[in-house]
C-alpha cells in the first residue's frame, strides 16, 4: 500500500469480480440532494440544527439519498440532531448539505452530547494505544486516530516521534481541528504537527478554499519499529508519510526470512525490505518502488539500519517481466500496491489491476517459496481478494498453500457498523 503507482495496460478479461458498482453513481447521489422533503409534522419541536434521515442506515457515512428534511439553513459543517424516519432521536452528526457525504453520523446516542464530547473520544483513543496496546513499549510511530473506528469521522492522525501527522477527509473536521491538536499533543507528548487534506477534498467537501498546514521547518522525523529506524518524509511521502498499518506484518515476515533471497515489490521507503534483512537475517533482499523518492528515501532508511539491501527504481511489471525472462526466482515475494479501487466508481478497473499485477508477479516465486500479497482497498472484501489470488494462481498452473489472512496491527481498529474500515488485506501462503 505504497506510492508505485503504475501507468502499465491491464486487461480486464479472466476475472470476474463481484461488486459491480455502476458509473456515475455519486452524480446521481448529488441529485437527490435537491429533492428534500419538506419538514414533518412535530418538527418545530425537535433540537436545531436538525437533519432527518429517509430511510434507515446505520452507517456513519450517510448519502444523499438516504438523507429526508432538514431544519433549513444549516451552515456548511454544522453539528446536527439526526431524527429517524418516524421522527425519533437517532443520534448526533455533521452536516454538510454540499458534499459527497453531506452527513456523518458519529454519535447514536439518544441524548444530548457533553460539552466535552470530542475531548472523551480523543483521549480514548489516545489510552488505547498508549496504555492498553502499550505501543510506546516497541515502537513511536502508530495509528491514534483510525476514522469511524474511533468516533471520529473524517479524520486520521498518526503519531510519529514528536509530530502527528494528520489527513483530514470532512470539512467538520477541518473547522474543529485546530481546537482539537492540543489535546492530541498533551495526550501523546508530541509537539508539532503536519496536516493535509485528502486527494479532492475541495470536490468532495465543496470547500476549495481550504488550505494544507505543517510547523514551520518540518520536513522529515526519525522514528523507531520493533528496533528498526526509518526516516518519515513529509514534503515527499504518501498519505501520512509512512504505513504504520504493515509494522505487525513487517514484523511476522521478519520470522520467515533467514538465509533467504527475498524479492519486495512495491516496496515505497523500505519497509518490508528492512525488516527481511535487518531482523529477518535474510540472504539477499531487493526492493522495487516507481516512485523515485520513495527509493531515494528507502535507500537512506537502509544507512540508517547500517546495512545494504538493493533498491530499483522500476514499474512492477516492466521488473517483474524482465526477471520472468532472466528466468529469476525468489524463496520470497511481497506484493504491497497502492490502493487501486479508490471508489465505487473504479472498482472493475481496479480490480483488474490487482489481477494482472499478481498474474506477472506470483511466477517469481519459486516452488516451495513464499508470497505475500496484499491489497488496501477497503472495496475489495477479504474473500474476494483470496478468491483473485487463487484463480490466478490455478491459471498460472500453481497451488497455493495459504497459512494465514492477516490485516493492519490492532491500532486500526473496525467499527462493526463500518466493515469498510476493514481495508488492508494480506494473504501468506506457499506456492506449488
Amino acid at each position: 500500500m505504497n506510492g508505485n503507482a503504475s501507468n502499465s495496460h491491464f486487461h480486464k478479461k479472466d476475472f470476474a469480480p463481484r461488486g459491480n458498482f455502476r458509473r456515475g453513481e455519486f452524480s446521481r447521489e448529488r441529485r437527490f440532494a435537491a429533492e428534500k422533503p419538506t419538514p414533518p409534522p412535530g418538527s418545530d419541536a425537535w433540537q436545531t440544527p436538525w437533519v432527518q434521515l429517509k430511510y434507515f442506515t446505520f452507517s456513519p457515512n450517510v448519502f444523499p439519498r438516504f438523507v429526508g428534511a432538514t431544519s433549513g439553513n444549516i451552515e456548511a459543517g454544522a453539528q446536527v440532531t439526526v431524527y429517524d424516519k418516524e421522527g425519533n432521536p437517532f443520534g448526533h452528526g455533521f452536516y454538510n448539505a454540499g458534499a459527497n457525504i453531506p452527513l456523518r453520523i458519529f454519535s447514536h446516542a439518544k441524548e444530548p452530547l457533553p460539552a466535552d464530547y470530542f475531548e472523551s473520544l480523543i483521549r480514548r483513543a489516545c489510552r488505547l494505544r498508549t496504555e492498553t496496546l502499550r505501543l510506546p513499549e516497541t515502537t513511536d510511530a502508530f495509528r491514534v486516530v483510525h476514522g469511524d473506528a474511533d468516533g471520529l469521522n473524517g479524520l486520521v492522525v498518526d503519531k510519529y516521534g514528536d509530530v502527528l501527522s494528520v489527513e483530514i477527509f470532512s470539512l467538520p473536521v477541518y473547522q474543529r481541528i485546530k481546537s482539537w491538536l492540543p489535546i492530541f499533543h498533551e495526550a501523546l507528548g508530541t509537539t508539532r504537527e503536519t496536516i493535509q487534506l485528502v486527494k479532492g477534498f475541495g470536490s468532495m467537501e465543496n470547500a476549495r478554499a481550504c488550505e494544507e498546514t505543517h510547523t514551520a521547518g518540518l520536513r522529515e522525523v526519525k522514528i523507531r519499529e520493533n528496533g528498526l529506524r526509518f526516516a518519515v518524509d513529509f514534503e515527499n511521502g504518501h498519505k501520512t508519510g509512512f504505513f504504520c498499518d504493515q509494522r505487525d506484518n513487517r514484523k511476522k515476515l521478519a520470522g520467515l526470512c533467514a538465509g533467504k533471497r527475498v524479492l519486495d515489490l512495491c516496496c515505497y521507503t523500505g519497509g518490508f525490505s528492512l525488516a527481511a534483512k535487518v531482523l529477518g537475517n535474510a540472504a539477499e533482499v531487493t526492493g522495487v518502488d516507481l516512485d523515485e523518492n520513495a527509493v531515494a528515501q528507502a535507500k537512506r532508511n537502509a544507512n540508517l539500519n547500517q546495512t545494504r539491501i538493493n533498491f530499483v527504481h522500476s514499474d512492477t511489471f516492466t521488473y517483474a517481466r524482465q526477471m520472468q525472462a532472466n528466468g529469476e526466482r525468489f524463496d520470497v515475494v511481497v506484493l504491497d500496491p497502492p490502493k487501486l479501487i479508490n471508489g465505487r466508481e473504479d472498482y472493475e478497473d481496479g480490480y483488474a489491476k490487482y489481477h494482472d499485477m499478481n498474474k506477472v508477479v506470483l511466477p517469481l516465486v519459486k516452488e516451495g517459496g513464499l508470497f505475500v500479497t496484499n491489497s488496501c482497498s477497503g472495496l475489495l472484501k477479504v474473500e474476494d481478494f483470496e478468491a483473485l489470488i487463487i484463480r490466478v494462481a490455478h491459471r498460472l498452473g500453481r497451488r497455493l498453500q495459504i497459512l494465514d489472512r492477516t490485516g493492519p496491527g490492532m491500532d486500526h481498529p473496525v467499527m462493526s457498523n463500518y466493515p469498510e474500515g476493514r481495508y488492508l488485506k494480506a494473504l501468506w501462503a506457499i506456492v506449488w
